[in-house]
């Protein structure tokens, strides 16, 4: 196979390849937002909304520099769908071949983040219209919570620089930048599309967000009592929303809330899971996952970065009471219960959130 055959099968296949990544880490970031139908809101965010000291709880971005490669990696639709790569050039280092770049490939990408805040977990009785044209009273467990884009991303710049005569060693630069690129746009505004679960540490129980149309003009109304100006958007209407960049002048913030219906009155210890405030991703390709004529990225296993916010509440389960869910882990003067404590939460010490990848 001659060189510039190779580059244009290089250019080819990664196209494809760098389109697959896309395309599966878009379908993490938005599953679970797709599933309900859209409830009308007000088109744009509104002004912020000042609130009392120790009313919201704000969680900074934690960006990482790690987050911004993915290799050295194997790009392993190349070698199994060009054949004949493996040769010795003769005025270049075979280092330099496609198949030996594709063993090793770097993939470098912009990270964005939200802030996220939210206000204490609460609950509330709505009547839920059913299938069979009745509503019915239902207990709704439910979080207020905010998300504001501060810019300050990070991004890798490249820079060129001249060894000898003919030599060129490039290298990357992190700079932070406010302008991102979002379904091949760029601008400063952001896309929140969400996804929280919340978990009991306790059985092995999990509740997907559920919208519920009844109960946001109850919830507005609690929330944001004769406040005309502030929109607030259920799981699926935010995704709609852009978050345009805010200042120290500016607060551009975006609000919204999460609801869960049916959950277990048992349960004292959860977590909630929160994915989409950043596109911060990891993957790994499984070792012959791919084979010759499969489709790009077949096999390709991702992981999201996301928020868990731990709580816990120590009532019982005959007369549910917002007033006692805690934000936090429970500590415990006993050290054999703590330890116990900690282990349901998968911590080896107090946190009240933390950042992981699932």
């Amino acid at each position: 196979m001659s060189t510039p055959t190779c580059y244009q099968a290089l250019q080819a296949m990664c196209a494809k390849y760098c389109q697959a990544l896309f395309c599966a880490a878009m379908a993490a970031s938005i599953l679970g937002a797709a599933a309900s139908p859209v409830m009308a809101q007000s088109p744009g965010p509104g002004p912020s909304r000042q609130l009392a000291p120790g009313i919201l709880t704000v969680i900074p971005p934690k960006p990482e520099e790690e987050e911004m490669v993915s290799g050295p990696t194997l790009l392993a639709e190349i070698p199994a769908e060009i054949s004949e790569l493996d040769y010795t050039p003769n005025f270049t280092p075979k280092s330099a071949t496609l198949l030996e770049q594709a063993k090793a490939a770097t993939l470098r990408r912009t990270i964005w983040n939200l802030e996220f805040a939210f206000k204490p977990m609460r609950m509330i009785i709505i009547d839920v219209p059913q299938t069979s044209g009745k509503a019915q009273k239902k207990l709704i467990w439910y979080m207020v919570y905010r998300v504001k884009n501060n810019g300050g991303h990070l991004s890798a710049k490249e820079a060129v620089e001249t060894v000898t005569d003919s030599i060129e060693h490039k290298r990357f630069e992190i700079e932070k930048t406010n302008e991102v690129e979002v379904f091949g746009r760029k601008g400063t505004s952001l896309r929140f599309f969400p996804q929280f679960v919340l978990a009991s540490r306790e059985y092995e129980k999990s509740y997907l967000d559920r919208v519920i149309p009844a109960a946001m003009a109850p919830i507005k109304a609690r929330e944001f009592p004769g406040d005309k100006q502030v929109a607030l958007y259920d799981s699926l209407a935010i995704s709609e929303v852009n978050i345009p960049l805010s200042d120290a002048m500016n607060d551009r913030s975006v609000w919204g809330v999460v609801t869960w219906e049916d959950v277990d009155p048992r349960i004292d210890y959860f977590s909630v899971y929160v994915q989409g405030l950043t596109n911060a991703y990891k993957y790994e390709d499984p070792v012959g996952a791919f084979t010759k004529g499969s489709a790009p990225g077949t096999g390709r296993k991702f992981t999201t970065k996301t928020l868990q916010l731990n709580f816990w509440r120590p009532g019982d389960a005959v007369a549910q009471n917002e007033d006692e869910i805690r934000y936090g882990v429970r500590l415990d003067s006993n050290e054999a219960e703590q330890q116990r404590i900690f282990a349901l939460y998968g911590v080896s010490g107090r946190l009240d959130h933390l950042w992981l990848y699932q």
